[in-house]
């Protein structure tokens, strides 16, 4: 019969040695492939489960980050505003003292000014009095170095005076 159609002693053999595989593979075999896959079943089930876990916790720990990016973005925002409101101030009283103290340097200047205009009018007027009488004097003494001329001119300013 050939490779076709076996004959029936290698037919039942085949049977026979087939049934004694199953039976050796249920009694010893079966059960611990059985445990192995029922365990690699939960171990995949268990990471699946963290997996889940984790990706819940990733997508809550991406919140609180973008919640204090967002606080963060916020604070700075508010120092940068606080900072130019500082310096808005700084200069607006620099620029105040500034204009104060121009004032004040303007109107001490004005005064010291006055001060030496005053003291240079006194000093001419005295430096004026002072020529002014020289020349008086030496007018007078040419006037009155002889009698003649001191007689007239008293004569003269009695005239001029008025008598009430």
């Amino acid at each position: 019969m050939g490779l076709v159609m076996p004959d029936f002693g290698l037919l039942f053999w085949m049977v026979i040695s087939f049934s004694l595989l199953m039976w050796l593979l249920k009694k010893f075999a079966w059960k611990p492939i059985l445990k192995a896959l029922s365990a690699r079943e939960d171990s995949i089930e268990k990471a699946l489960q963290l997996a889940e876990l984790a990706k819940s916790e990733m997508v809550k720990l991406q919140a609180g980050n973008e919640k204090l990016l967002k606080e963060a973005m916020l604070e700075r925002e508010r120092i940068v505003k606080e900072a130019r409101e500082m310096k808005d101030s700084i200069v607006r009283e620099a620029k105040n003292l500034a204009v104060l103290e121009s004032n004040r340097v303007i109107e001490e200047s004005k005064a010291a000014i006055a001060r030496e205009r005053a003291e240079a009018v006194n000093e001419m007027k005295s430096v004026i009095s002072s020529f002014s009488l020289e020349i008086a004097e030496k007018i007078l003494k040419e006037h009155l170095s002889d009698n003649k001329k001191q007689k007239d001119l008293v004569s003269n300013y009695l005239e001029n005076i008025k008598l009430n």
